[in-house]
């Protein structure tokens, strides 16, 4: 699993090769989810509500690398990493 981001103790991570729908995995305090890129959803509800606004601020800001990243990650290329929130 490859990092994409670390901020404010949540770390960002895709997997190579994943399932659909795409999306990007967020670890926070013992806490594991899955957001879809697409809307930026939680796959199964598990984030603190304070959390999941960050990653969702975080992720409109990034939408098109979130995509590249989901893209290289599907045929094996470790994707980029990208900017923490600002």
């Amino acid at each position: 699993m490859s990092e994409l981001c670390r901020f404010h103790g949540i770390i960002i991570r895709m997997h190579t090769s994943d399932h659909p729908p795409p999306h990007f995995h967020v670890k926070y305090s013992g806490i594991d989810a899955r957001i879809r890129i697409e809307d930026f959803e939680e796959m199964e509800p598990r984030l603190p509500r304070n959390i999941l606004r960050l990653v969702r601020r975080w992720a409109t800001q990034h939408q098109a690398e979130l995509w590249t990243a989901w893209q290289d990650a599907s045929v094996m290329r470790p994707p980029n990493k990208i900017e923490p929130l600002r």
